[in-house]
C-alpha cells in the first residue's frame, strides 16, 4: 500500500520514538506516511500502534543518526520508494547530565558532538535532495549556550542551531522551506533528568506543544 504514497505526502521523523519527536510523528500521521527513524525499537513499534490506531500508516526505521552510511541507505531507500519527501522534522538529540566544564566526561562529550552536531553534517546533505524546492524542514531550538553546567548539551545543541540557521538562510529563495521553533518547557525524560525535582504540573506535555507548534508553521 506505501508503495504508491506521493512524495508530498511523507514525513521523515528523526528522533520518533520518546517526547516531542514521537508526538509530532503521531499528530503529523492523519496527514502523512511517516518514517520514524530513532534508535529505541520499543519506542518506535508504541508509536506504530498509536498511528494505525488513528488510521495512519508509517515505515520504522531503527537505526542511529550518527551512522552515516546507515542514514544515506535510509534516504536513498526513501527516494527509491517514494521519489522523494515534503517533511523532515529534527529531534534526535544526546542531553548529557548537567555538569561544570570542569569537569566534562570524555564519553558524553564525544556523543555529544555526534550526535549533535556531526550527525548534522551528513543529514543536511542526504535530506536536502529528498525535499527538493517544495520540502520542508523542521528544527528545534533550545538556547542554554554559555549557561552554568550546560557545558555538553548547550554547547553542541547552540552550534546544531547555528548549522540549520545557515541551511534555512542558503534555502530562503531556492527552498526547501526551513523552520526553527521554540517548544516550551515539556515534560520529557530530558527535562527530567536536568531537573528531577522540578514541579511537572507547570509543563506543557509533547503532545500539546506537538500540536501548537505544527499549527504554527499551518502544517495541522
Amino acid at each position: 500500500m506505501t508503495d504508491h504514497i506521493a512524495p508530498e505526502k511523507i514525513a521523515i521523523v528523526t528522533g520518533a520514538s520518546r517526547g516531542l519527536g514521537f508526538a509530532l510523528a503521531e499528530a503529523l500521521a492523519p496527514g502523512h506516511h511517516v518514517v520514524a527513524v530513532a534508535r529505541t525499537v520499543g519506542g518506535l513499534e508504541e508509536l506504530d500502534d498509536r498511528i494505525k490506531a488513528r488510521g495512519g500508516s508509517a515505515t520504522l526505521a531503527p537505526m542511529d543518526i550518527t551512522n552515516a552510511d546507515a542514514m544515506a541507505q535510509l534516504c536513498r531507500s526513501v527516494f527509491d520508494r517514494w521519489g522523494g519527501a515534503a517533511l523532515w522534522v529534527h529531534t534526535a538529540i544526546h542531553a548529557a547530565p548537567l555538569a561544570p566544564a570542569s569537569h566534562i566526561d570524555v564519553k558524553d562529550w564525544e556523543r555529544s558532538i555526534a550526535t549533535n552536531l556531526t550527525a548534522m553534517g551528513h543529514l543536511i546533505p542526504y535530506m536536502a535532495p529528498l525535499l527538493g524546492s517544495q520540502g520542508r524542514a523542521l528544527f528545534f531550538e533550545d538556547d542554554h549556550a554559555g549557561e552554568k553546567f550546560y557545558a555538553h548539551y548547550g554547547t553542541t545543541k547552540s552550534a546544531q542551531i547555528a548549522l540549520c540557521r545557515s541551511f534555512a538562510a542558503e534555502s530562503l529563495k531556492t527552498g526547501p522551506k526551513v523552520d526553527i521553533l521554540s517548544p516550551r518547557p515539556m515534560h520529557t525524560a530530558t527535562r527530567q533528568r536536568f531537573f528531577p525535582g522540578e514541579d511537572k504540573t507547570k509543563l506543557a506535555s509533547p503532545f500539546e506543544e506537538a500540536s501548537r507548534l505544527l499549527g504554527q508553521t499551518g502544517l495541522l
